[in-house]
């Protein structure tokens, strides 16, 4: 299990390199991007974004404040409660993100070519189960 945990630290360190060469000529990080990608169903808060990431609120919240001054995410008013505003791209945000999940999925279509479809699925499954044990 160690050597999982430690080739998962490798795997995520590369794959956040990836990301951030996907992201760069649109000016942006996989940080930033990947908060973008969890407004890709709808808007939500700060605080919501963060549980789903994993993620601190303080460390998202500094994420969207970047972002909102780019023009890709603005605040809005949320009708469930005052104080805690919800987050959603702009018409430019969702442009931007929708092009590099374009460039995500080539990527994605290159590094997964000749892996097994069953072998990735079990690998998900015991990803998953460590996942909420860790919780």
């Amino acid at each position: 299990m160690t050597e999982l945990i430690l080739k998962l630290f490798r795997v995520n360190g590369l794959i956040l390199l990836a990301g951030d060469r996907l992201t760069k000529d649109h000016g942006l990080t996989s940080a930033r991007w990947q908060v973008m990608g969890a407004l890709a169903d709808g808007p939500l808060t700060v605080a919501h974004i963060a549980r789903n990431m994993g993620l601190k609120r303080q460390s998202v919240q500094r994420l969207v404040n970047v972002l909102a001054q780019q023009g890709l995410m603005m605040l809005v008013d949320n009708p469930h409660h005052r104080r805690a505003r919800l987050v959603r791209l702009t018409a430019t945000g969702r442009n931007q993100y929708e092009q590099i999940s374009q460039l995500q999925a080539h990527w994605v279509n290159n590094i997964s070519e000749g892996l097994d479809v069953t072998d990735l699925k079990l690998a998900f499954k015991q990803l998953r189960t460590i996942e909420e044990r860790l919780k």
